[in-house]
């Protein structure tokens, strides 16, 4: 790998990195509540499986939206997302090593729209939406913690 696939690589596994340090501090009541619209878990999956998508697409093809298998019934708990969140960090690891170079993220894909779209934008915007998720899931947390409105920007 070379430098920007180096980094990118690295801003994933932050991410879901993140995500697991985030699903530990939230208690197991707090998971799944709602208001508000979407829980904090339902927040940490969405970002996890926009990853998982984009990953497997790139590694297999494979573009199915990972919503059957990410459901809060199916992982209900504090461990069962971390499980989960381990299996798509090493659906990242598969597919940056197959990213041989920073000239590779220069090249087109498929994607299911069935446009053609360079590698570097598809990660670049899957990084953005799981990183949007991501924000989403703090930002309930804070509410949900009582930490309320102060130091929100509006």
């Amino acid at each position: 790998m070379t430098a920007i696939v180096e980094q990118l690589d690295q801003e994933f596994g932050n991410l879901i990195e993140s995500l697991k340090d985030l699903v530990q501090t939230v208690p197991p009541d707090l998971l799944y509540r709602n208001p508000p619209a979407v829980s904090i878990g339902e927040s940490i999956l969405r970002s996890a499986a926009a990853i998982e998508q984009t990953c497997e697409g790139i590694t297999a093809n494979l573009w199915d939206d990972p919503f059957e298998w990410t459901l809060p019934e199916t992982l209900s708990s504090a461990a069962r997302i971390i499980e989960y969140l381990s299996e798509v960090d090493l659906s990242r690891q598969r597919a940056f090593k197959a990213i041989l170079d920073d000239s590779a993220l220069n090249k087109y894909i498929s994607v299911p729209s069935g446009d053609a779209c360079r590698l570097s934008s598809v990660l670049i915007e899957t990084l953005v939406r799981a990183s949007d998720y991501r924000g989403r899931a703090v930002a309930t947390s804070k509410i949900l913690f009582g930490e309320g409105a102060t130091g929100f920007i509006i």
